[in-house]
């Protein structure tokens, strides 16, 4: 093996001494052909200057437009813990909460109070009025008066009293009856305003603070309800209050027309 590559460079160099323009030329051509090595980028001046270049825009980046993003992430910060601390603390939101949740406790013993059954009434239709006026449904409303002429009894005839006597009872037990029917419905007004009252308490426990103004306008809007009907509780006990004075006065008028009567009669007798 060594003998054939000793013969095979003889050969070429013999080769090449007689055919001297061909072997330059080859090796010219090996010369131009062969690879060159590749520029490093750390040393090649367009990168160098690319480098500098990116250097630059990352500094400025981080100094001038960086430094505005801290600032403006401060403030936000800033705000954001003001919020937490101040305008609605997590301690006092929760504090308030609870405060909420025991007072549906409150909700529920009055409810269970206003439940007890209060009836005393023992006769059969003494029984049944009772049982319309403390219904505290108002689609009792409408047999209330039946009910009320069972237990009361009805208008005297004109045979048996005077038009003013009839007068006087007809308005006097308009006015009672008007007064229980009032009462039938205040009290299942009563009723929807504790269950509209329950409802907003357990809204209050699980509402964002951001909707508390919210749930504040519907209670005071349920407050105002309550107070007009409050006052028409209170319009019902002066009607009743005045009717009774009325009467009153209907009764000394028709004694006084009686003393009247009487004594003319007496004074035709002693003639």
């Amino acid at each position: 093996m060594r003998q054939q590559i000793l013969r095979g460079i003889k050969q070429m160099v013999s080769w090449m001494k007689g055919h001297k323009l061909r072997a330059m030329s080859f090796a010219l051509m090996l010369v131009l052909l062969w690879p060159q090595p590749v520029r490093s980028q750390f040393l090649d001046p367009c990168c160098a200057i690319i480098t500098a270049g990116l250097s630059t825009i990352s500094k400025t980046l981080t100094n001038v437009v960086g430094g505005g993003l801290n600032n403006i992430l401060g403030i936000d910060q800033a705000i954001s813990n003001f919020e937490r601390t101040v305008v609605a603390p997590v301690n006092l939101i929760n504090q308030a909460r609870g405060t909420v949740a025991s007072m549906g406790g409150t909700y529920r013993q009055i409810q269970t109070l206003t439940s007890q059954p209060v009836a005393s009434a023992t006769l059969p239709a003494a029984q049944q009025l009772e049982q319309k006026l403390l219904s505290a449904n108002a689609g009792n409303i409408a047999s209330t008066g039946a009910a009320y002429s069972n237990v009361y009894g009805a208008v005297p005839p004109a045979t048996q009293a005077s038009p003013q006597v009839q007068n006087m009872v007809d308005m006097g037990d308009a006015v009672a009856q008007d007064a229980m029917k009032r009462a039938i419905e205040i009290d299942n007004l009563a009723n929807l305003e504790l269950q509209a009252a329950q409802r907003l308490n357990q809204a209050i426990q699980t509402a964002a603070p951001g909707s508390a103004p919210i749930i504040e306008a519907e209670a005071d809007a349920w407050l105002l309800r309550a107070n007009a009907y409050t006052q028409s509780a209170t319009a019902d006990l002066m009607r009743v209050r005045g009717v009774s004075l009325a009467n009153q006065g209907v009764a000394m008028k028709l004694g006084a027309s009686a003393s009247s009567s009487m004594l003319q009669k007496l004074q035709n007798l002693l003639k």
